[in-house]
């Protein structure tokens, strides 16, 4: 039942606590949101990887659920930004400078999403709105994996 009671805690894991209906930029508050918890928390690697695989998962199950009541990958759906900014990070050390980068490679890739990015969203309901995020993140990954190998000292990201 869209918008029952049922659906509620769902749709609020869907918006980040409802953190989706600022009126401008959701995803880049939703971004901001994961970079701030990234930087707090602090997680080591592995924890990093669960918590990344727990919410694509859960988000994927939200978005979904959301997506009746909120329409097609709705903006106010931003848990997919919070997967993606995750894969952005993954596997590299959490400095100050990677988790600033991340946030403008990941926003830059998930606002372009170039080929093959932007066929992910094609994907039907919550794996679509997932999908392009996660795949902005693998691209923003890579970047950062490139950046840190070849200039990560004068990055701020060694």
């Amino acid at each position: 039942m869209p918008g029952g009671k049922s659906s509620r805690p769902l749709k609020w894991t869907a918006t980040l606590l409802g953190l989706g209906y600022v009126p401008f930029a959701p995803g880049t508050f939703g971004t901001a949101a994961a970079a701030i918890f990234t930087w707090a928390a602090r997680p080591g690697m592995y924890a990093l990887l669960a918590i990344t695989v727990i919410v694509t998962v859960f988000g994927a199950v939200a978005a979904g659920n959301a997506e009746k009541e909120l329409g097609k990958d709705s903006s106010r759906i931003i848990i997919d930004e919070v997967a993606g900014y995750l894969t952005t990070v993954l596997f590299l050390p959490l400095s100050l400078g990677v988790i600033i980068w991340a946030f403008v490679l990941f926003r830059l890739f998930d606002i372009l999403k170039p080929p093959p990015i932007n066929l992910l969203e094609r994907l039907p309901g919550g794996i679509g709105v997932m999908a392009d995020d996660i795949g902005a993140g693998v691209f923003a990954n890579t970047v950062l994996r490139a950046a840190t190998l070849y200039w990560g000292a004068r990055l701020g990201i060694g």
